[in-house]
C-alpha cells in the first residue's frame, strides 16, 4: 500500500487528507472516501486493517481530517456535523478530479460514533456514492447523548445549553468545554482503552458547548431510507454501551435494500476492532466488492421471484 499526502478545498478551508493505493495500482479504480469517527484524525493506525485490506483489493481510499481538526484549515475545534458533511461531499467531488480514480464506482466508508452516521448521510444525500458501510453508528444525536447520563444529569445538561443560549445572544460568547467530558461522557471502557492512544492528544481540549446542539439535531436516522441505489452495510456490536445497538439496527431496519447488518457478540465497542477484524474487514471488502459495478455502462433487470417475498439469510461468520 502507498500512501500520498493530498489536499483539496471545502467552502474555502484547506483539508489535508492521505490518499491510500494500492502499489500495483490499475487506474481508474474506484474510490472510498473517510472522515474520522469521534474525534478522529485521519492519522489514527484504527483504519490501517481496512485501508490495508482495501487497497490489496484494488481501491483507493481517501481519509482527511475534517475542517478545524488535525492538519486541515478552519476554526479550532468547531466540531458541527453538517460542516462534516460538506467536507465530505467535497472530498467526493475531489476525487473525481483525479484521473487515477474511477468516478463511476465511489464509496465511503465511516467508522465510530458520528464516523458512522455520517457515511450514512453521505450516501443518502450524494448520489455519486455508490455503497456505502457505517460501523458502530450513531443514528440520533439527541438520544445519544441522552443515553450518556443519568436522567437528572440530562436535565441540567439541557439547562446548562438553555444558559449558554442566553448568555450567547447577551453577551456574543459561550461556554467552552471538553469534547470528551461535557459533550460525549466517556464510559470506563474509553477511558482505559488504548485503541486511540496515537491521535488522543491531538484532539482539541475546548470546544463550544454549543456544538452539542447541532449534535442534538443529527438524525442519520431520517434519511437513511433515502439511500438509492447504493448499497448499505451497517455493523454494529451487541450490548454496545458507547454507540447504542439499537440505532446500528433502526438503520439496517429502515434502510432500502441492497442492505446487510453485520453484529458482533460477546465483545465491546472499542475491542471488536481488534478480536472481530479478521472477520468483518472482509465482508466489509466484499461488500464493496458486489456494488461496485464497474463503470458507467450499467444493466438492470428484472428477475422473477417464486413468491413475492424478500428472502432475508442468516449466517455466521465461517459458516
Amino acid at each position: 500500500m502507498r500512501e500520498t499526502k493530498v489536499s483539496f478545498y471545502s467552502e474555502g478551508a484547506e483539508l489535508a487528507g492521505i490518499l491510500r493505493q494500492p502499489d500495483d495500482l490499475v487506474v481508474p479504480a474506484p474510490g472510498i472516501v473517510q472522515g474520522p469517527g469521534w474525534l478522529g484524525l485521519k492519522d489514527a493506525q484504527l483504519y490501517l486493517p481496512y485501508h490495508q485490506a482495501l487497497t490489496t483489493a484494488g481501491y483507493s481510499v481517501l481519509i482527511f481530517d475534517y475542517r478545524g481538526f488535525g492538519e486541515s484549515d478552519g476554526d479550532r475545534g468547531l466540531l458541527l456535523p453538517q460542516l462534516q458533511l460538506d467536507d465530505l461531499i467535497n472530498a467526493v467531488t475531489y476525487m473525481t478530479t483525479r484521473d487515477d480514480v474511477d468516478a463511476d464506482n465511489l464509496g465511503v466508508f465511516g467508522s465510530g460514533g458520528t464516523g458512522g452516521g455520517n457515511a450514512v448521510l453521505l450516501a443518502a444525500v450524494d448520489k455519486r456514492i455508490r455503497v456505502a458501510v457505517s460501523q458502530v453508528p450513531v443514528a440520533d444525536g439527541e438520544d445519544w447523548l441522552h443515553r450518556m447520563r443519568r436522567e437528572y444529569e440530562w436535565q441540567e445538561f439541557l439547562a446548562r445549553l438553555e444558559e449558554d443560549r442566553r448568555n450567547r445572544v447577551v453577551s456574543g460568547s459561550g461556554e467552552m468545554v471538553h469534547p470528551r467530558e461535557d459533550i460525549m461522557v466517556p464510559t470506563p471502557e474509553r477511558r482505559s482503552t488504548k485503541v486511540k492512544a496515537d491521535v488522543d492528544d491531538k484532539i482539541p481540549s475546548s470546544i463550544p458547548l454549543r456544538c452539542a446542539e447541532a449534535i442534538m439535531r443529527y438524525r442519520p436516522i431520517d434519511v437513511v431510507d433515502q439511500i438509492a441505489p447504493s448499497g448499505l452495510m451497517v455493523i454494529g456490536v451487541e450490548n454496545d454501551a458507547t454507540t447504542p445497538t439499537d440505532h446500528a439496527i433502526a438503520l439496517y431496519e429502515k434502510a432500502r435494500a441492497p442492505k446487510k447488518l453485520v453484529m458482533q457478540g460477546h465483545t465491546t465497542h472499542y475491542a471488536a476492532y481488534k478480536q472481530y477484524g479478521d472477520d468483518v474487514i472482509p465482508l466489509i471488502v466484499d461488500w464493496y466488492a458486489s456494488h461496485f459495478d464497474g463503470g458507467a455502462v450499467r444493466e438492470r433487470s428484472v428477475v422473477p421471484l417464486e413468491r413475492d417475498a424478500l428472502v432475508t439469510k442468516e449466517a455466521k461468520v465461517g459458516e
